[in-house]
């Protein structure tokens, strides 16, 4: 079995062939290096992952593991939401030259207190991630091909490979996706997981975060400080 933790931050975090970054400081290139460059492993990921700035956290975030990111990255949001400030703060402060620290160890955001375990929990904002990808349905039968392809030679582990393969060929079900948050503080990450792999530029991919956060029972208010964290942190 391979280990989810390591992958979800591989997706993030991973070095992005013919440069000194990763995919998520280097978003911007990302779809060229792709072409150039398809058979290493931040080409896969960009290719899984879209070529769009959505990955793009700098600073402090990326001294984090990809877990610990994105639960990083909700509970600042959370936080301000419950102290009603502004999103505009939650904004600034992501922007900031503040350190992006994990979550406390005494909150539901705590990754170790997740109650089906990290490493399952992993593969769910994995999953979450994978299907925002394919909300505009850039992931077509021709690129599933190449994806594989690419894969085999990519020194991704191969159970790894053979998960994501068997996620891309999945039929996409929101209320599998949906039913693996079992807090509110995971209803909250999994939404920020999936906000994080995509810049909603288009209908279908705004439309799909909208149905997520509808699904999940997220506060429009909340939706708004997740939204500005991010925007923030990927400026």
């Amino acid at each position: 079995m391979f280990d989810p933790k390591k992958l979800l931050t591989d997706l993030l975090d991973t070095q992005v062939p013919g440069t000194e970054g990763t995919v998520r400081d280097k978003a911007g290139q990302v779809g060229q290096l792709a072409r150039d460059n398809p058979i290493a492993t931040g080409a896969i990921a960009a290719i899984l992952l879209g070529t769009g700035a959505g990955r793009s956290v700098t600073g402090s975030a990326l001294k984090l593991g990809g877990l610990a990111a994105v639960a990083g990255l909700a509970w600042k949001a959370y936080q301000n939401y419950q102290s009603g400030n502004e999103p505009e703060q939650s904004r600034q402060e992501a922007a900031g030259d503040r350190q992006l620290l994990p979550p406390p160890s005494d909150t539901a955001f705590d990754p170790a207190a997740a109650p089906q375990g990290e490493d399952e929990f992993a593969l769910a904002l994995i999953r979450a991630m994978i299907a925002a990808a394919r909300a505009d349905g850039h992931v077509d039968d021709k690129e599933r091909e190449q994806i594989a392809g690419k894969l085999a030679m990519s020194g991704i582990d191969q159970d790894a490979a053979e998960f994501i393969k068997r996620e891309l060929n999945a039929p996409l079900d929101l209320d599998v996706i949906v039913a693996t948050a079992r807090t509110d503080a995971q209803k909250v990450e999994l939404y920020t997981a999936s906000r994080l792999t995509i810049r909603p530029d288009s209908r279908a991919e705004r439309g799909y975060l909208d149905m997520l956060a509808g699904r999940l029972g997220l506060p429009d208010a909340l939706i708004d400080h997740i939204e500005a964290t991010i925007e923030g942190a990927t400026a």
